[in-house]
């Protein structure tokens, strides 16, 4: 049996996340994805035997990029504030290039199941928690379960990015003016939070 290509393998697997998460083409079938990396269907099912392998492997790539990402905010040495605006900073700078990488992550999680996340680590969120419980406890923040402190934060981001043809279309934006309005969504989020 030959040995497979790697860089033929992440070549695909590149093209895949380009067409999803960059595109929205969430349910693109194995002959565009080929055809989009410029190979055929029958290499790209040498390397992922299947459309359910191939999206398995983009999903975990994706988890596991992502929470390595949030995970390396988290845990950064550095105050409760400027650490919360860095992860905002980086997540809507992902996000707006990979603007339906939330949407595949959650459908393929309701679709497939919680099986799929297999490398999320408890240790960074336990970390963040104990500090907002630390800052609700110096009056920086609302109290309240801290908990409730990281879904705002997760929600503040996510929603907007995953409503986005929606809101464009509702408020009459192109493009250039939703960019502008999310760049100011950063600075109106931390005062949702910290004012």
């Amino acid at each position: 049996m030959p040995l497979k290509n790697t860089g033929t393998e992440q070549h695909i697997k590149d093209t895949a996340k380009r067409l999803l998460f960059a595109e929205g083409k969430l349910h693109a079938t194995t002959q565009e994805i080929a055809d989009a990396a410029g190979v055929n269907r029958t290499a790209l099912h040498y390397y992922f035997r299947s459309r359910d392998l191939l999206i398995a492997a983009i999903f975990q790539d994706a988890m596991q990029d992502l929470s390595q990402r949030i995970n390396d905010c988290m845990l950064a040495q550095q105050p409760f504030k400027i650490k919360t605006s860095n992860m905002i900073a980086f997540f809507f700078q992902h996000m707006m290039a990979f603007p339906y990488q939330e949407t595949f992550l959650v459908t393929e999680i309701n679709t497939i199941g919680k099986q799929l996340i297999t490398d999320m680590q408890s240790k960074p969120v336990k970390a963040y928690l104990k500090e907002a419980a630390a800052e609700m406890e110096k009056g920086t923040i609302a109290k309240m379960n801290p908990v409730h402190f990281l879904m705002n934060l997760f929600s503040l981001l996510s929603y907007p990015l995953m409503m986005a043809p929606v809101y464009q279309q509702l408020f009459h934006v192109e493009e250039k003016g939703w960019r502008k309005l999310m760049e100011e969504r950063k600075e109106v989020i931390m005062r949702m939070l910290f004012e």
